[in-house]
This record gives structure tokens, sequence and C-alpha cells, in this order.
């Protein structure tokens, strides 16, 4: 035997646990791009620390594709080699090489995203068809607003409780489950409020607004699961924007079409009572259409996985420990003073949201229809506001400082906006509203985003969950608050009472970032982007962040 011969027989003889493993998968190209671009997905750490590999082909020498029989005939579909650590299987991947897992994507994803995005923007709706049209509401059925604030405010209170069990529901049983209950109990509530349509059954109102507010902790938090277990990985960013889109929709078509629907005819009673009924019958109708798609179409997984790091996942399930995890999270200080300023900034737009319809008909009297284009001003500038600003964070990587600065802007929009509102031109609170909510919903990404930051290696999920929970106490606090203060007061002391709050805010910022410019940093982070979602009744947006911190 030559020399060569022998080298190339000693090669053979290599196990797999010596080869040079990759640990990122930024080697793969996909074909026809230049070298460097990433083909699918990342690399996804296992549960114990060690790296899991949705494509290593590169690193084994002898791999060939055509030794996998790939499918000419399936141009979408791939086959991925999977190295498995820990006990048997890695023992049989180093003696028989590589596990293999087809990806593929399936063309029932589209219909899964759209059934999903519909529901969820009628559970949006149904959230704020109340407050807008408060008036009508209190006239109706003969109770003080406040009873009217609590049927938005219901949404609030009911996450706060609910969202840990319901991560855990998600994360023990799977998407499919999550998703018929979200969309069972939207669909169930809508029928409990066309019972409702009458003047002594407020209360009856209430249970449907109850169980439409359960069915929101099952929908906030699947646009990124939907996201990531149905679409590949050039699709999962528009794929969650699109979910979480729904729901923004769900919310300004909320502002816009109860005036239309139900205008205030206080002098008959019977007329309302028709136009309250076409509202609750047509919404159910939808909600249950929506329900019925929702089990014929809506599947736990597609037949195989749509990335490499979806192939991974499913082969790699992690315990972790929520308890744990939100002890250490209240250990971290800078994490406690950016759960209360969230909590502050976020509360206040919950606030404004919910009492916008009493504040402007103090001003302007039977401007129903306005305050709902008001309002509709407000979350499309609030879209926008929060697409700018993870623009902007992507350009710069200014976290704090961007922080700090549409905190102060937020805060002025509010001064603002309180001093204009009396002015007798709707036109200025149409702008001055439109800005406001450009800046304060503007800084739900920045939020999360920091709190991702200072709460490394802690589980994002919990740290959004408390950071949610944190807004919607806020939320109920100022809304009742606010709302006592416009009754007895007028909106002008209603403002003020949130603009002390906010400036509150910008103090516990400022020393939030000079609590983090003190620490020093434990680890270095990867800034290759990944997406991830915020979830709160109302405004929900996705942002981008380090795919270290989110697939761990």
């Amino acid at each position: 035997m030559t020399e060569a011969a022998a080298a190339a027989a000693e090669q053979e003889e290599v196990s797999l646990a010596e080869v040079g493993i990759p640990r990122s998968n930024n080697h793969l190209t996909a074909e026809g791009e230049p070298e460097g671009k990433r083909a699918n997905g990342t690399c996804v750490a296992s549960a114990n620390g060690e790296p899991l590999f949705a494509a290593a082909a590169p690193a084994l020498g002898s791999f060939d594709k055509s030794q996998l029989g790939e499918e000419e005939e399936e141009p979408q579909a791939r086959l991925v080699p999977l190295l498995l650590r820990g006990g048997g299987e890695a023992e049989a991947g180093a003696e028989q090489g590589p596990r293999v897992a087809r990806t593929a994507l399936s063309s029932r994803r589209f219909a899964v995203l759209l059934i999903f995005s519909l529901y969820s923007l009628v559970n949006a709706f149904q959230w704020i068809q109340y407050s807008i049209i408060s008036n009508v509401f209190e006239d109706f059925y003969g109770v003080p607003s406040m009873d009217i604030d609590w049927l938005s405010m219901i949404y609030m209170l009911v996450y706060v409780p609910l969202i840990f069990p319901a991560a855990w529901l998600l994360n023990k049983w799977g998407l499919r489950l999550t998703a018929l209950l979200g969309s069972g109990f939207n669909a169930l509530g809508a029928w409990v409020k066309c019972g409702s349509v009458a003047r002594d059954l407020y209360w009856v109102t209430m249970l449907g607004q109850l169980l439409c507010s359960v069915a929101q902790v099952f929908i906030l938090g699947l646009p990124s699961h939907v996201a990531s277990v149905w679409f590949g990985p050039r699709e999962v960013s528009t794929a969650c924007a699109t979910a979480v889109l729904g729901n923004q929709l769900g919310v300004a078509v909320g502002f816009l079409l109860p005036p239309v629907l139900v205008p205030n005819t206080k002098n008959d009673t019977t007329l309302m009572a028709h136009n309250i009924s076409i509202m609750f019958y047509g919404t159910a109708s939808v909600a249950t259409f929506l329900f019925i798609l929702t089990v014929i179409a809506f599947k736990e997984k597609p037949p195989f996985p749509p990335s490499e790091s979806q192939a991974v996942i499913q082969h790699n399930v992690s315990e972790y420990s929520y308890k744990q995890s939100i002890m250490n999270l209240f250990k971290n200080m800078p994490f406690v003073l950016l759960l209360i300023s969230y909590g502050i900034m976020t509360g206040s737009f919950y606030s404004v949201s919910t009492l916008l319809n009493q504040m402007i008909l103090t001003y302007y009297e039977g401007e129903e229809v306005s305050a709902g284009l008001i309002g509709l001003t407000l979350v499309v500038a609030g879209m926008v506001g929060s697409i700018f600003c993870g623009l902007w964070l992507d350009y710069t990587k200014t976290y704090k400082q961007t922080t700090l600065i549409v905190y102060i802007l937020s805060f002025i929009g509010m001064v603002i906006f309180t001093f204009t509102l009396n002015l007798g031109h709707l036109i200025i609170v149409f702008i001055t509203g439109g800005a406001l909510g450009f800046f304060m919903t503007g800084y739900l990404p920045l939020g999360f985003e920091f709190a991702v930051e200072i709460t490394y290696p802690e589980s994002e999920g919990t740290s959004s969950g408390l950071l949610n929970a944190s807004a919607q106490l806020f939320g109920i606090f100022f809304t009742l608050a606010q709302g006592k203060l416009i009754s007895k007061h007028g909106p002008l002391v209603g403002n003020l009472f949130l603009c002390a709050w906010i400036f509150l805010g910008i103090i516990l910022t400022g020393n939030l970032l000079t609590l983090t410019a003190s620490q020093k940093k434990k680890k270095k982070i990867s800034q290759e982007p990944t997406c991830t979602l915020i979830i709160g009744p109302g405004v929900k947006y996705w942002f981008c962040v380090p795919a270290s911190l989110l697939h761990r």
C-alpha cells in the first residue's frame, strides 16, 4: 500500500466526534447566491448548552447530496443532515453518519397565517368596540362611564394571571390546541354578547367580554410560533409581521366601525338596540366562521420542517423553569427599573386609547365618528413609529440613547396633546394625537429590545411576559384614576396626571441607563438579527434581536 493510500484509509477511520464541526451555519450558501450568504436559518443551542447543527454537510468531507436520495421533482424539498449530541443518538451518528431530516415548505402555511391574522383582528376589534362609543353604551345600559371602561380593562386584568399558564399550555400541548382555544373563546364571547342587547343585561355583555379577554391570552403569543413552525427562513419575518398586522388592524377597525354602525340615537333606544344587534351578530358570525376554518385548516405543524433550525428543534425539546427565570429577573435591578418605566409608558397608552372617546366628546359634542378617526390615526401613526424606531436601531445600534430620547419625546407629545385638546379645532387634535401615537408606540420595541439586552441569558419570553403584565397593571390603574379625574375635573386634569407619571418614567429610565452603563458585559452577544414578538392587548409589534439571545 502506498503512503497516499494509507493516509486516505486513516482519514476514513476518523470519528465524527473528532471532525471540526462549525459552531454556526453562516458558511452555508443557497444555490446561486454569493459565498457568505446564509442559506437557511440559524443554529440552535441544545438544552445542555452544546451546539446543534441544522446543516453540517460541509464539515463531513465524504458527504454527498446524492447519497441522501434528494428528489428532483420536488424542488422546494431539502434533506438536512442532523448531528444530535448526547446519549445513543450521538454514538449512532458517529458510527452510521448523520441522521437525515427532510425540509419542505407546505402550501397550507398561507391559509394558516391568513386564518390566524383574521381571528386575531376580530379579537382586537372586540377589545375597543365599547370604549370608542362609550357614551352610547352608557345610555343604552344606564350605567356610569366607569362600568363601560371596565369592558376594556377586563382584557388587561385577565392577561396578568393567565399569561404564564397560557405560555405553559403552548409549550406543553402545542400550537393547534392553543389556536383552537383562542378562536373558540373569541367566537363564544361574541355570541354571548349577542344575548346582551337589552337595557338590563349589562352583566351579560361583561361576561361575553370576559370570554373574549381569555381568548386574547391564547392569541397574543402565537404570531412568532406560527411564523417559525410553518414558514421558511426567508419568510419568517414577513409572516410574523403579517400576523401582528392583523391584530393592529383589528384595533384600527375597532376605532373606525362602531361609531358608524352604532350612531348616537339617544332618543330612540329601539333603533339603538337594533344597531348594536347588527354589530354584535355580525362580529359573532365572522368569529364563528373563522373558528370553523381554524378547526379545518389549522394543523400542529407541516408534514416536514420548513427550515433546518426547525428540524433541529423538533428533535431536541428542552425543559425550562419559568419560576427560576422569574426569580432571576426580579433580582436584576436594571430590569426592575425597566419593568416600572415600561409599564408607565404602555399603561398610559392603554388609558388614552380607552378614554379617548370621553376626552373628545367633552370638547366636541356629537363627534363620535371623529373620535374614532382620531383613534385610527393614533394606531396607524404608532405602526409607523414602531417600524421607524426598529429601522433606526438596526442602523445605529444606539439602544440606550434612543430609549431615553423616545421616552422624552413621548412626554412632550403628551403635554402638547393635553394643552391643544380644547382649542376647538379637530385638525389639531388629529395632528397631536398622531404625534403622540408615533412616539408612545415607537417606544414599545425599544423597551422589549432593551429588556433582552439587560436580562441575557434569561428567556426573552419570560421577560416580555413580565413587561406586559406590568403594562396591564399600570393600564388598569391609569384608566381608573384618569377616568375618575376626567369625570370630576375634565380631560385637562386627567391628562396632566398621565404627564406626571410619564415624567417619573423619564427619571427611572435615566437611572436605568446609568446603572446599565456601569455594569460590565459578561458575554459577547452576536448581532445576527432574527425576529420575535411584542405582545399586549391592543398594541402588538415585532422586532429584531440578536439570534444568540433567541435560539439558546
